[in-house]
């Protein structure tokens, strides 16, 4: 697509092209010749003729540098260079064919004065020459990507630890165990042996416990 793109604006920069070199190259002839006539000058004068010539200057500057396709530049070289090579043929039918009365805003647009001075073929030249530009027949690089896209997915970079790094955490600790603490240990939530008669429930041993260690009970 952007080779199509290229190629019509190489068809409209051409003619365009020729079109405001002649109203540039030729108002500021007849600018600077009247000032020599008459002896003085007036810079005012001279800025439409420089705006013209300013504006093409724009046109083809876009065309030879962007690096859209040489398709362009290509076309529209052929279009200004081809009617000064064809002099060499037959110059006479090659002027005839331009017309030479036109006028764009109430100027003259002579348009066979750039053809004869060799102007188009030199602008031909230059915009041919700029297809053989080596960076124009390159692709835009792919921008670029960062260290972690391109470490693949499935595995993962090696981590070597620094000086500054933390020594890695210990075994997990057991739920059961309770933690260390500095304030005062919890109350015990099982209930006490009851006091049954006139012993202390610290004086001996729980009876339960007395009946199954003793052997005697046991036959």
């Amino acid at each position: 697509m952007r080779h199509l793109w290229s190629f019509l604006a190489g068809l409209v920069v051409a003619p365009v092209t020729w079109v405001l070199v002649t109203l540039g190259q030729d108002g500021s002839g007849r600018t600077v010749s009247r000032w020599v006539e008459i002896g003085t000058y007036s810079t005012p004068n001279l800025i439409e003729p420089a705006v013209y010539l300013g504006v093409a200057g724009i046109l083809l500057g876009l065309l030879g540098t962007l690096r859209f396709s040489p398709l362009g530049p290509l076309v529209a070289g052929l279009l200004l260079a081809a009617p000064y090579v064809w002099l060499f043929v037959s110059p006479f039918s090659v002027r005839d064919r331009v017309p030479d009365d036109l006028k764009l805003l109430g100027d003259p647009l002579p348009l066979r004065d750039p053809l004869d001075n060799g102007t188009l073929f030199l602008i031909g030249v230059l915009l041919l020459m700029a297809v053989f530009s080596g960076q124009r027949w390159r692709r835009v690089p792919a921008p670029a990507t960062t260290g972690a896209e391109l470490t693949p997915a499935g595995t993962g970079a090696e981590q070597r630890p620094t000086p500054t790094d933390w020594p890695p955490p210990g075994p997990p600790k057991d739920p059961d165990t309770a933690p260390l603490t500095l304030a005062y240990p919890e109350p015990a939530t099982e209930p006490l042996p009851r006091r049954t008669g006139g012993e202390s429930p610290w004086s001996a041993p729980p009876r339960g416990a007395n009946r199954a260690d003793d052997p005697t009970e046991r036959r």
